[in-house]
């Protein structure tokens, strides 16, 4: 009787354990070895990582629509967004009587203005459709005619956040961020407004920016410096004898490169790297003397061609274009700069640029006699002044007139 029953609860005993041993064994298989479910999970995860460093270059070298990148989640934004960070755009949302809310609600500007638009180009925008696009334009619009080597190495030296904006600090305590923009025009002679000029968080000044002699008509605080290596050289020649000697140089300013000629790369490149331009026309220069010793790419912003043209293209499509210096002509470097002050701060003044009764005034606030403006026929100076009445009148920004 006794060993049946033995039997009998031994084998009972040994099924218990078999199945205990099946149920614990798939119970931690299935935790180690993810499901089919699990595992597409883990890739999209890893896929959202790759998108961050990655896929975004792989996404617009293949023209997939942009719905479909907004799919893959927030790591993966429009080019302008992305490529061009600027906290100026955040900031301005706090700044009650920003340019740019004014200009929203203007059905003509609203229109004309996009201020998605990349302004500065660097690395991380500088992507081969973006060059394959650019090499049917001529300068300053793009690269027609450049060397791709010459374009490729001084845009990546371009290769810090920094040098994606113009500005990296906030403004004033107000929530506005006020840039004023310092033309050279003779309507600042005898103007007084100095102090008005350097109480502006940011100050823009071009090619010949005397202050020393003029602080009180001028100003003497400089936050951004804008130039072609023609216009600056040339200033640095024609207004010599009024005390234009060298360009402004301080731990604080920012040069901001316009990309008209390939000179300007060249330029741009050996600055950053502190070396003597190594070929074309500037060849041996020593850039340190137009810079200062204390150079380092995040001084250095080099305007967007894709901005240029858009400038052109919106604001100044001058009837020049359609004569014999079309090939020649684009904005002046004062308007280039304070239409890049525009797509940039909330509040704008812009001083020194010509006015309705600009034959009232010399040419420049520091000539010793009165010269008349010249109009060269690479500018078009009406067309320009025309603009800036029009952005005065609406309200865009303030135009210093007498």
């Amino acid at each position: 009787m006794g060993s049946p029953r033995w039997k009998r609860l031994c084998l009972l005993f040994l099924i218990g354990l078999t199945f205990s041993i099946i149920f614990y064994g798939h119970y931690y298989a299935t935790d180690s070895a993810p499901s089919p479910r699990t595992e597409s999970r883990l890739l999209q995860e890893e896929t959202l990582e790759l998108t961050q460093a990655e896929i975004f270059r792989d996404v617009r070298k293949n023209n997939l629509p942009m719905k479909i990148i907004r799919k893959w989640g927030n790591a993966t934004q429009e080019p302008s967004k992305r490529g061009d960070y600027n906290p100026l755009k955040e900031k301005s949302s706090l700044c009650p009587q920003s340019l740019k809310t004014k200009v929203k609600t203007d059905p003509t500007l609203g229109k004309q203005f996009d201020f998605n638009i990349p302004t500065l180009i660097w690395k991380q925008l500088f992507t081969l459709e973006t060059w394959n696009r650019l090499k049917e334009r001529s300068v300053p619009y793009g690269w027609r005619g450049l060397p791709y080597e010459v374009i490729a190495s001084a845009v990546q030296l371009l290769n810090d956040s920094v040098t994606s904006r113009l500005v990296g600090k906030i403004g004033s305590p107000g929530g506005c961020v006020r840039c004023a923009v310092v033309g050279n025009g003779g309507i600042l002679n005898g103007s007084h407004q100095g102090k008005e000029i350097d109480a502006h968080d940011f100050v823009f000044r071009l090619n010949g920016a005397i202050t020393k002699g003029f602080e009180n008509d001028v100003g003497t605080k400089t936050s951004f410096y804008g130039f072609t290596v023609n216009t600056m050289k040339n200033s640095l020649v024609a207004y010599a004898e009024y005390g234009f000697t060298q360009t402004p140089q301080a731990k604080d300013i920012q040069y901001i490169f316009i990309p008209s000629d390939i000179r300007d790369y060249l330029m741009l490149k050996s600055a950053i790297l502190g070396v003597p331009v190594p070929e074309g026309y500037d060849k041996s220069d020593n850039p340190q003397k137009y810079f200062g010793p204390e150079a380092f790419a995040g001084k250095f912003k080099l305007l967007h061609p894709e901005f240029v043209h858009y400038l052109k293209e919106r604001f100044l499509k001058s009837e020049i274009i359609n004569t014999e210096f079309g090939n020649l002509y684009m904005p002046s470097t004062g308007a280039l700069m304070l239409l890049t002050a525009l797509h940039t701060c909330d509040q704008v003044s812009a001083y020194g640029f010509i006015t309705d009764n600009y034959k009232m005034f010399s040419d420049h606030y520091y000539e010793r006699e009165k010269k008349p403006l010249v109009f060269y026929a690479n500018h078009d100076m009406l067309l320009e002044a025309d603009l800036w009445k029009r952005l005065h009148q609406g309200g865009i920004m303030k135009l210093y007139q007498r």
